[in-house]
């Protein structure tokens, strides 16, 4: 695939003279791609972007896992459209709004109430108000494996990235580890009556049931395990509960993927809050905080005498195009029963990579994890240990052959010729990866290998 390098360049100085970041999203940005990425996309429909230059890319990144239906899905577009022209944001609350809230609760079971945002930091930090306003405490407890919850200080200062955060926000963010709830035990131990909640993903790669696990996914679900009280999440549960903390679970990235009512209904597990964003509208800008009655309510405006908490004020969080993408989303999600599509093209994926590495005597070296519809894969170096050399190689290659994969992320869009081309292109990236392991790896890489988004130096 041709490019023109020197305008790719000229368009990544213009975006750095311009947006801090080149991006604003920091794993939009340049670190996060090998050299070989256009700098600048130019539109997306289905599977597939294209950049500047008008070249083709299948795309696996799906605008940071944000879109499932596919980029540019006629129907939401429309259902956006129409809430358009009738004005995108009114004086009083809309109807629209109030049918977008109604539709959560209907599809949501933990879901009595919910406010409407426009980021998911904005509605991960209001859970985190809400569980503090209710409970009169201090801290909060999320797992160290997850990589992101809040652009906000008390999240982000438990990161390496501490410029410009304040420690005393930083210092009441408390690190347990996933799948380890005596890590957590050890918290409420250590701040008796201090612990407002515990916040978590239900699963990444990662998931929270135990190796020995009776069921088939994604079939059967893990609701429907004789083990469930063994599911970690249950765990973690029963033990916010039992020392006054409430159990809050992000799905900004689960959630209309592992089931059309989250992955909360899929491990058979009930929070008492809980965030959505990303798919819920297919890209369009949407996130939500929602939840029992009795919790939320502490941003009420109609309960005379109570003590007010300011919890999420918006000027955009009705905006009524994003939720009238929403509505026409999760209709379409519930009938064309799009999690099961993302399970089974991410099995047929898993499968046909894991082959080819195997033809390659690569397997040990080019590894995909998680369950198929969380799938990451992991690049190791002649030593077996990850490298971001060898990850760079592959999506370099993967780029080189017309395919875009930062991450694998599915959308209804892949069907059979998307994985005839991604497992061709992976024929001939793992080639140059099988390669690069008997050699150098450096002389297989063009410019710089990718890098941790979270690192205390650029």
């Amino acid at each position: 695939m041709s490019r023109d390098k020197t305008d790719n360049q000229s368009l990544r100085q213009r975006l750095h003279a311009v947006i801090p970041g080149g991006a604003h999203t920091y794993s939009r940005g340049d670190d996060q791609f090998p050299a070989c990425a256009p700098a600048l996309l130019e539109r997306g429909e289905g599977a597939y972007v294209w950049d500047t230059d008008g070249n083709r890319y299948l795309d696996y990144g799906m605008a940071l896992r944000s879109v499932t239906l596919g980029y540019a899905h006629p129907a939401v577009n429309a259902a956006a459209i129409a809430e358009i022209g009738k004005g995108v944001g009114l004086t009083r609350a809309s109807m629209t709004e109030l049918h977008a809230a109604e539709r959560l609760n209907d599809l949501i079971p933990a879901v009595e109430m919910v406010k409407f945002a426009k980021n998911g930091s904005n509605v991960t930090t209001a859970a985190v108000k809400i569980a503090r306003a209710h409970t009169r405490r201090r801290y909060v407890c999320v797992p160290r494996q997850h990589p992101f919850f809040s652009f906000d200080d008390w999240f982000i200062g438990a990161t390496a990235i501490k410029r410009g955060v304040l420690a005393e926000h930083a210092e009441t963010t408390l690190l347990f580890d996933y799948n380890d709830s005596a890590s957590l035990e050890a918290l409420f131990t250590a701040y008796p009556d201090q612990i407002a909640a515990v916040m978590l993903e239900p699963a990444t790669h990662l998931t929270p049931c135990p190796g020995d696990c009776p069921v088939t996914w994604p079939r059967t679900a893990c609701a429907a395990c004789p083990n469930t009280s063994e599911n970690f999440l249950q765990k973690v549960r029963a033990l916010a509960h039992a020392n006054g903390a409430l159990f809050i679970l992000d799905e900004m990235i689960t959630g209309f993927r592992w089931h059309v009512k989250g992955a909360q209904h899929f491990f058979g597990v009930t929070p008492d809050l809980v965030t959505f964003g990303k798919a819920m509208a297919n890209g369009f800008p949407l996130a939500a905080v929602g939840g029992k009655a009795e919790y939320m309510e502490v941003g009420a405006i109609n309960r005379p005498g109570m003590e007010r908490t300011f919890l999420l004020s918006s000027t955009h969080g009705g905006e009524m195009p994003s939720l009238g993408a929403f509505l026409a989303a999760s209709r379409l999600c519930e009938e064309e029963d799009v999690p099961t599509h993302l399970w089974d093209y991410g099995a047929a994926l898993r499968d046909g990579l894991r082959g080819l590495a195997a033809e390659r005597g690569i397997a040990e070296h080019f590894v995909l994890e998680g369950p198929a519809v969380a799938l990451n894969y992991v690049t190791r170096d002649a030593a077996g240990q990850p490298s971001p050399v060898m990850r760079t190689i592959f999506s370099q290659e993967m780029l080189r052959n017309g395919v875009m994969i930062p991450w694998i992320s599915v959308s209804l869009a892949h069907g059979d010729p998307e994985l005839d081309q991604t497992l061709t292109a992976a024929a001939a990236a793992l080639d140059t990866y099988a390669a690069a392991l008997d050699g150098d790896p450096a002389r297989f890489l063009d410019g710089d290998a990718v890098k941790p988004v979270f690192r205390k130096v650029n």
